[in-house]
């Protein structure tokens, strides 16, 4: 009898409905947990960053896809003599007109570590962390943010996104400040909660939408104003024709002065240390209105 009650006991134990529901990875991925889901997200970083005494960042946005310039150099070297080797072959001489563009392009790359190391090295104490350098967590631009920072031994923040195909973090980001979103939205709404400022380097269709998401937030009043710099002018002007959006009415002419242009990493950091110079934020401002 005693071996029957401790078998049924131990069945019940062993059921899924006796897991804490915390604990529960089936419970919390039902769509019911929603809910739960994107509330969790929002506070995990946040208590972490509390715990970490960031009280404030910049965002730097960019490609994935931006090469650092040794790698860059490496593939068009390969590539250029593949080509002079076969210079009928029309296939090798399109990878190499590619890879000249990814050498010019790693300029980028350049720039964007060489702030991150600016930013980092004149903002940081043991005590308090501003002006932490924040981005996507992934390779290229993401990467160079948080190498500069690295570089100088600051903390610096990843916010990785779970994809469909494997994504990894990037190598520099601080441990205990990588995390990792099922959201995008409540990452987007992380990088603008503590950001002192936005720095935008080419990319694709997620550096497009974390760019315009900001601007629409400072254009409409729900966030705090902060500097956004568009890194490359030439890239930015050929994108977006913002001269047309004010011509059409879509935008106001004023709305242009919610960016400004840079072309080197001490231009970016002046941009915006003389923004707040003009316009003091709030030690610890409430982004989200």
């Amino acid at each position: 009898m005693d071996n029957d009650r401790e078998f049924l006991q131990k069945k019940l134990m062993e059921n899924p409905a006796y897991v804490n529901a915390y604990e529960d990875l089936d419970l919390m991925n039902r769509d019911e947990l929603r809910p739960i889901r994107l509330q969790l997200e929002l506070l995990k970083p946040e208590l972490v960053q509390q715990e970490s005494n960031i009280l404030s960042t910049i965002v730097v946005f960019g490609s994935a896809r931006m090469p650092d310039p040794e790698t860059a150099a490496a593939d068009k070297d390969r590539l250029q003599a593949a080509a002079d080797a076969s210079p009928q072959d029309s296939k090798a001489q399109t990878a190499l007109a590619q890879a000249r563009q990814r050498l010019k392009q790693a300029r980028y790359y350049a720039v964007a570590r060489e702030f991150g190391r600016i930013v980092s090295s004149s903002c940081q104490m043991e005590d308090q962390c501003e002006y932490v350098v924040v981005t996507g967590g992934g390779p290229g631009i993401m990467e160079a943010g948080n190498r500069g920072a690295y570089d100088s031994g600051a903390k610096t923040i990843g916010l990785n996104i779970a994809l469909p195909h494997e994504q990894k973090p990037n190598p520099y980001i601080t441990p205990e400040l990588c995390f990792n979103f099922r959201y995008f939205a409540i990452r987007k709404m992380h990088f603008l909660m503590r950001a002192r400022a936005l720095v935008a380097f080419p990319g694709g269709f997620g550096t497009m939408d974390e760019l315009f998401e900001a601007l629409t937030l400072i254009q409409t009043g729900k966030v705090t104003p902060i500097p956004v710099i568009l890194v490359g002018r030439e890239f930015w002007e050929r994108l977006i024709s913002f001269s047309l959006l004010v011509e059409e009415g879509y935008i106001c002419r004023e709305d242009l002065e919610l960016f400004s242009f840079a072309e080197e990493a001490d231009e970016i950091w002046r941009l915006i240390t003389e923004y707040h110079a003009r316009i003091p934020t709030p030690r610890q401002p409430d982004h989200f209105r």
